[in-house]
């Protein structure tokens, strides 16, 4: 332990939040990078670790800082086991599992599918798409499963990008990429079919979410929705609905089913950023799954696109994970 590198908490600082007195107290770093290390387990309250950055500090604690080692910026080759559905010179189709990050970033610095990606592809993904995204065309959240399409050249990498590029189409006959998804709802939509369009910007405050624009400012979306089945475990005085999904996006922005779903009054089950809150009163009334359920339960199930070289028109289905089958088994029985 570093004694130049303790500091402790005397009475004009005493009451502040944890990240701030840190911010003070190492003018060297950032606020968010201090809260980020926070997060990462990197801080110690009198040699115990602490993860609350809205902790208070009080006067007599001792505090000190363990900056995680320096990462490589280039991502290095990791053999994780992939779930390959095709794969040719060109590109890959993956069904990415529950809980992979896409690429690298601030706390998820390794086991990513670049990661695994650069382990199964060699040296063919080098500097394709960027030199933390090697290949990568199109994201998925940590914990949405499913398809996702990586591009194993330049070559295949301009075109499917171009093929991704938001379109908000008029004719489903000029859908040549279509990404399809299924997703466990609180509610009943209303229609039983329809269409989300809003402008989407990062939430002013709370830099991980993404918000819905009133004033029509921020990346136009669209997602066309379906309920394709409808439960109610509640009683006929206390409806609790929970229905299963399907959604084909226009657009493919961060988030962008997630905070739809939110907006549009149905948000999906479990997520832990968009999800609805207050359900106490309705899990009694709950398989309990739905009530342990602790990620979002969204998943890619089918993807299409035309292929790069060959101009074929290409298409795939992934089934959903088991936990995600276990609900959905609740819903249609």
């Amino acid at each position: 332990m570093n004694p130049g590198n303790l500091k402790t908490v005397a009475d004009d600082t005493a009451g502040q939040r944890l990240d701030k007195f840190l911010a003070v107290e190492y003018p060297e770093h950032s606020r968010s990078r201090l809260q980020a290390w926070i997060e990462q387990s990197c801080v110690t309250k009198n040699s115990d670790l602490i993860h609350d950055c809205h902790y208070k500090v009080k006067v007599g604690e001792v505090y000190q800082i363990n900056p995680p080692a320096a990462i490589d910026a280039t991502p290095q080759p990791q053999h994780i086991d992939l779930d390959i559905i095709y794969e040719d010179d060109d590109v890959l189709v993956v069904n990415k599992p529950v809980g992979m990050v896409v690429h690298p970033g601030p706390g998820h610095y390794d086991a990513t599918l670049v990661n695994a990606l650069l382990a199964h592809c060699g040296d063919s993904l080098s500097g394709i798409g960027g030199v933390k995204r090697p290949g990568i065309v199109h994201r998925l959240d940590k914990d949405t499963s499913g398809l996702m399409v990586v591009a194993k050249n330049d070559w295949a990498h301009q075109h499917l990008c171009k093929q991704f590029e938001p379109k908000i189409l008029t004719d489903d006959k000029d859908r040549t990429l279509k990404r399809v998804y299924e997703g466990l709802v609180w509610g009943q939509p209303t229609p039983q079919k329809g269409t989300i369009e809003a402008y989407i910007y990062r939430h002013p405050r709370n830099r991980q979410k993404m918000a819905v624009s009133k004033t029509n400012t921020g990346r136009l979306s669209r997602t066309h929705y379906k309920v394709e089945a409808t439960k109610d475990f509640g009683t006929p005085s206390k409806p609790v609905k929970i229905s299963c999904v399907t959604y084909v996006l226009d657009t493919g922005r961060t988030h962008q089913i997630r905070i739809h779903s939110q907006h549009a009054g149905f948000p999906i089950i479990g997520d832990p950023l968009y999800g609805q809150r207050s359900l106490v009163s309705v899990f009694k009334y709950c398989p309990e799954g739905f009530k342990d359920f602790k990620r979002q339960a969204l998943h890619a199930k089918e993807l299409q696109f035309i292929h790069p070289r060959s101009n074929e028109l290409m298409h795939f289905t992934a089934t959903a994970p088991l936990d995600f089958l276990t609900l959905l088994k609740e819903i249609l029985n």
